[in-house]
């Protein structure tokens, strides 16, 4: 059933291609884009991504080297940006291995970001489930709610395949976007014949 969610997906969407990274340093770029989202807008974190671009700030070396209040003041468009220059400071400075146990013992990441960063910095097969992914799986009548539930529901369900993890995540974002809002738009939704959540 989720190859076929996600294949209907992908033929109506295209690739998504996620995730978007405008400098050389990859895998920080996107541990920082993966905290910066936190409980805000993608086009809010774009703004503040140009912003430590700009700056030559999308880096380890340089965000330990930032003082945490300048960095606070340079992210403010994604909000609660305090706790989030805390917060990449924090990840910032361990040193450890790279796991999700790991992840999950640095301040202020969660399970969505530490498999964010799991997933698209390092490469690693864990299914991020976000609001988006949330709202789709109930309107498609799934009975798992918690975290832990859904995304072992995708592990046991699809091959073990980041780049299906990926795009999956992309196209899951991209419906929530479109079609499966709060107040779903299903006449044009590309799962409307699988859908429970018709109206």
């Amino acid at each position: 059933m989720l190859l076929k969610i996600y294949k209907k997906l992908l033929n109506h969407f295209g690739y998504q291609n996620w995730w978007p990274v405008t400098s050389n340093n990859k895998t920080d770029e996107i541990i920082i884009g993966a905290i910066l989202t936190q409980n805000t807008a993608w086009k809010n974190v774009e703004k503040v991504i140009k912003i430590l671009k700009d700056k030559n700030l999308l880096n380890k070396k340089a965000m330990l080297k930032i003082l945490q209040n300048e960095l606070a003041n340079l992210i403010k468009p994604v909000g609660y940006y305090n706790q989030k220059a805390k917060k990449l400071k924090a990840f910032f400075n361990y040193n450890g291995e790279i796991t999700r146990e790991n992840l999950l013992s640095i301040w202020g990441i969660g399970e969505e970001t530490a498999d964010s960063i799991l997933l698209y910095a390092y490469e690693k097969p864990y299914f991020i489930v976000d609001a988006y992914t949330k709202r789709v799986m109930k309107h498609l009548g799934f009975d798992e709610s918690s975290y832990k539930e859904l995304q072992n529901l995708f592990h046991k369900n699809l091959p073990e395949d980041v780049e299906i993890y990926k795009e999956f995540h992309a196209l899951f974002v991209e419906l929530g976007k479109k079609y499966c809002r709060t107040k779903p738009v299903c006449d044009k939704c590309p799962l409307i014949e699988v859908c429970k959540c018709r109206e």
